[in-house]
């Protein structure tokens, strides 16, 4: 029996950016081929069908945003970290001249209503990031920053909505108001804590 030659989650990674790029449903098995410098056969028996192969992208895409989670255990006052993830989000919008916004986000609106294997990864990305801004926000309670009758699970969930609400905002903004309007909702977003 031969080995692969190749590293699954180097064409995972690979797919990625095609999904990213394209889309679930735009994107064809040929496309995923011309991507990956993959033969069709080889994807079917690494990762069974495009459905298989997406779902693994979604999961490689956790690697790229463990370092918003990560920064939540940084050090600092709590509204500086927040603002330094919300700004994050910025940057990647603004810099983004494709305009993929976020892989997760996009899986969210294409496939997790009506499929459920790619809602749990959709939901498991989101739980790790609130997860992570929980934390965040009761340390902020406790150092008097957040006020304490402020329910932290709330106000992570607001975060989270607020982090996939602005990718969706710059993906449908105006150029020349897509940097304004993001910033104008950093700032109300964070006078909420």
């Amino acid at each position: 029996m031969r080995t692969k030659e190749f590293e699954p989650d180097e064409i995972a990674d690979a797919a990625m950016r095609v999904f990213w790029a394209r889309g679930y449903a735009a994107t064809s098995v040929q496309d995923l081929v011309e991507g990956t410098g993959l033969s069709r056969s080889s994807l079917y028996s690494t990762f069974e069908s495009k459905q298989g192969l997406y779902q693994q992208a979604l999961r490689r895409y956790q690697a790229i945003t463990t370092a918003n989670v990560e920064l939540m255990a940084s050090p600092g006052s709590t509204k500086d970290v927040i603002r330094q993830l919300l700004m994050r989000i910025v940057e990647d919008e603004l810099g983004d001249p494709q305009r993929r916004g976020c892989l997760v986000a996009n899986a969210t609106l294409e496939l997790a209503g009506h499929d459920e294997s790619v809602a749990e990864l959709v939901a498991d990305n989101f739980q790790r990031l609130q997860k992570a801004l929980e934390k965040l926000i009761v340390r902020g309670q406790q150092s008097g920053e957040v006020a304490v009758e402020k329910n932290p699970r709330a106000l992570a969930r607001f975060f989270v909505s607020t982090m996939q609400g602005m990718r969706v905002l710059s993906k449908g903004s105006p150029a020349r108001q897509r940097r304004q309007c993001l910033l104008d909702v950093i700032d109300v977003a964070l006078d909420t804590l």
